[in-house]
């Protein structure tokens, strides 16, 4: 089972996502910040971190850029409700996906599914 972090601000939004790709198949670990994500980088394994750019004390791209060094394995996913971070996102981490919000569940779960290069049979 592929294992993904979730950093998300938003309660809201951190439950609905993580609740979503359990549903479709995913071991979601979800935190509330860049700086709580971290240490969980540092010391288990991830295959997808799926980032909110616009973050208290770390934004997304510079968890992203830590993730490159320290798990350079895990791939970069980026969520976000502004245009012009994502052209920011962009240049900065020319490989990563960028999901612009508002977004449907279905359409989350399918690029994630695309990451991992699966097709998609949650239903959603």
């Amino acid at each position: 089972m592929a294992r993904i972090l979730l950093a998300e601000d938003d309660d809201s939004m951190r439950l609905y996502l993580t609740r979503a790709l359990e549903r479709s198949g995913y071991d979601v670990t979800a935190v509330d910040r860049g700086t709580e994500a971290v240490p969980l980088l540092e010391s288990e394994h991830f295959d997808l971190l799926l980032t909110d750019i616009v973050m208290p004390e770390m934004d997304g791209i510079e968890l992203a850029q830590h993730a490159g060094t320290v798990s350079p394995a895990t791939r970069v996913m980026f969520i976000t409700g502004f245009a012009a971070v994502t052209l920011r996102a962009g240049k900065m981490a020319p490989e990563a996906k960028v999901l612009s919000k508002p977004f449907h569940l279905k359409d989350l779960v399918l690029e994630v599914d695309r990451v991992f290069e699966r097709n998609s049979a949650s239903g959603l």
